[in-house]
């Protein structure tokens, strides 16, 4: 039997099933063949949804490595019309990452979309579920083949398809978490390779959103994505909020690792602690893109102080916060604190107004975020002190009565 190293871009010769089953019995391990032997009786019998789990069982088993492209150039392509196309594309993106060759593999993944793409003509007969598995299948290859190409250099290949897998996508409801999966991490990935840090933090949460990290991931793959995250949190120049991000378990795969510390920065910032931000700027250097943009971040955990020192105050004591007070609180000097109001409220991270002459800022919303524990303790009694003084008006009102 021929191994993956196979002309996969050569016309399939005429199937003969029992050809092929003889030639696999006796090219494969003594192991594989009551795989064979079932392939010949579900496919004899027409059961394509057994023979569907049948075959996702035996590329699933190790020891088929070096046979899968064969199997379903020369097996499944006769009678990949009569399955399920999504779970038809599943299959080959399994079975193209046997190939090494980066042509190869390209060519064996786009002649597959083109005949999934050739399937319009039987359109009319599919039912709606059955052309949503059909786009859904279009997302997975494009997303897939994009990939490829951002692997091989090709970035400008890439964005043409994940704009095309996103055109396709973008009209779907109810789609298979894996292909949502496979076009969020193409576009995280594609904006990594671009340097752009905030559309790669999107795009990696909504990843994360459709799988399950313990098992869908490796320990690798977790570390590297949440290394990827935090940093792309610290960088973003729109990213202010850092809720979704703290509250996800990726963070964990950090601990115990020498990246540790930026999960400790993470929350930092969401904290808006300067103290603690400049107890861990001794570790920038671990990063250099950290180091190289510390004058930025230095801008950003300021602004985070800011928010934070609002957020921190009952409303009546936000309409007269003092150029002063912000100034002791951002660790800024003075003449610099007017500049930093005016970008928190461009970035809409805070309302309100600005009287230069008094030396005043009036804030009527704060950007909501999530709270650490000290900060939910602070919220827990002032909470307690409004509760007092309502209980104080209706003591007096009942006297009053």
């Amino acid at each position: 039997m021929a191994s993956s190293s196979m002309d996969i871009d050569a016309p399939a010769p005429k199937f003969v099933l029992d050809e092929f089953i003889a030639a696999a019995l006796s090219g494969t391990p003594a192991g594989l063949h009551p795989f064979f032997e079932s392939f010949r009786t579900l496919y004899t019998r027409k059961l394509w949804h057994q023979l569907t789990l049948k075959l996702f069982e035996f590329f699933a088993t190790p020891t088929s490595a070096p046979y899968r492209v064969d199997v379903f150039t020369r097996f499944v392509r006769d009678f990949e019309g009569r399955l399920n196309q999504l779970r038809l594309v599943e299959m080959g993106v399994k079975v193209a990452r046997e190939i090494d060759n980066p042509q190869a593999h390209l060519v064996f993944l786009t002649e597959l979309l083109a005949r999934i793409e050739g399937g319009k003509a039987e359109a009319t007969e599919r039912t709606p579920r059955e052309g949503a598995e059909v786009e859904g299948a279009k997302v997975l290859l494009l997303a897939t083949i994009g990939h490829a190409k951002l692997v091989y250099g090709d970035l400008e290949g890439t964005k043409g398809d994940m704009d095309k897998a996103w055109q396709v996508l973008d009209g779907l409801e109810g789609v298979d978490s894996q292909v949502n999966a496979a076009y969020y991490v193409l576009a995280a990935d594609y904006y990594k390779a671009k340097a752009e840090y905030a559309p790669y933090y999107r795009n990696s949460l909504l990843y994360l959103a459709c799988v399950d990290p313990a098992t869908d991931m490796t320990p690798e793959e977790r570390l590297a994505r949440a290394h990827d995250l935090g940093i792309s949190a610290f960088l973003g120049d729109t990213i202010y909020n850092f809720g979704e991000l703290l509250m996800h378990p990726i963070l964990d795969a950090l601990n115990g690792t020498p990246h540790e510390w930026l999960k400790r920065l993470l929350f930092t910032f969401n904290e808006g602690s300067i103290g603690k931000f400049e107890a861990l700027a001794p570790l920038f250097p671990q990063e250099p893109i950290l180091q190289e943009n510390y004058a930025f971040l230095r801008q950003k955990i300021c602004l985070m102080a800011l928010i934070e020192s609002v957020s921190s105050r009952p409303s009546a004591g936000r309409a007269n916060l003092t150029f002063p007070t912000i100034a002791t609180e951002t660790h800024l000097p003075l003449e610099e604190v007017e500049h930093l109001v005016m970008k928190a409220l461009s970035l809409k991270l805070i309302r309100g107004s600005i009287d230069q002459v008094d030396g005043k800022v009036s804030v009527g919303w704060v950007q909501p975020r999530v709270l650490s524990t000290s900060q939910i303790a602070t919220l827990g009694q002032r909470i307690g002190d409004w509760t007092k003084g309502l209980e104080g008006v209706r003591g007096r009102v009942e006297v009053s009565v």
